[in-house]
């Protein structure tokens, strides 16, 4: 049993934001696998569909609490369907890295990114798996700005790009280990630093 979450905030006026970028991972992975968005129910302060990969169930979650409160979401349905930690895997926007490198990741801080700050905290672990996505760095003093700022056509396009990757990286989480798998996908000259 796998728990994949994807990190953004709800709302039109928050889509292809680069602070979503990990909503739209998880519309290609459910793209991929022909499940329709009408199939994802309201639950656990999120949307939730689960389906089976590989022969092995695969819970497919985006909260819906706000960026910053992530992990009221992740609690709830990790409490409810008792899955271990080792088999979450959280994907969100990194500005450590250039807009179209990722970086598979085993566990670590939170790296200054407020979502996993707080799915740490109330996890109360830093032990579950990221896909650190990037969208690179501003040079804007509001931060928060930049996060919530529209991707453009050009950067869409690269996002498309590299989500079709990621999915393929999480289906292949059900068929071998996270070691093996950041050997297969970290090795594309995808790193900016190993923070």
């Amino acid at each position: 049993m796998k728990l994949y979450v994807g990190l953004g905030n709800p709302g039109p006026e928050y889509k292809y934001t680069r602070h979503n970028i990990g909503f739209m991972i998880i519309d290609t992975l459910l793209g991929k696998l022909n499940i329709s968005p009408n199939e994802q129910k309201a639950q656990f302060k999120g949307l939730v569909c689960k389906t089976k990969i590989n022969n092995e169930d695969i819970f497919i979650f985006k909260p819906l609490t706000f960026m910053n409160l992530s992990g009221q979401a992740v609690k709830e349905i990790v409490n409810y369907y008792k899955i271990p930690i080792e088999d979450i895997v959280v994907i969100h926007d990194d500005m450590d890295f250039e807009l179209g490198k990722f970086k598979l990741k085993e566990k670590g801080s939170e790296a200054g990114h407020n979502g996993i700050k707080d799915i740490i905290q109330k996890l109360g672990t830093q032990e579950f798996k990221r896909i650190r996505i990037g969208i690179g760095r501003t040079t804007l003093a509001n931060k928060a700005n930049y996060v919530l700022g529209k991707l453009n056509n050009e950067e869409m396009e690269i996002i498309k790009d590299i989500a079709f990757t990621i999915v393929d990286a999480l289906i292949d989480f059900t068929k071998i280990d996270f070691n093996k798998l950041m050997t297969k996908y970290n090795k594309r000259d995808n790193n900016e630093s190993n923070s």
